[in-house]
């Protein structure tokens, strides 16, 4: 998996979080993502799958 540097994502990027969720970003705001979780390898559940993540937290997955 390789990882982009930049520190904000944008709407539709895949991002990786809480060391096992993967996730496609839906929403961009200030502090924030909204992201709707499409792999999660934790023991963690997420009401409706998505969450609040903000951009300290995560890391964008290059998926070329």
């Amino acid at each position: 998996m390789k990882f982009k540097t930049r520190k904000i994502a944008e709407l539709g990027e895949h991002v990786f979080f809480k060391k096992g969720i993967k996730g496609i970003v839906e929403k961009v705001n200030e502090n924030s993502v909204i992201v709707n979780i499409i792999d999660n390898q934790t023991e963690k559940q997420f009401e409706g799958n998505r969450t609040v993540i903000a951009h300290k937290n995560y890391q964008i997955i290059d998926c070329i």
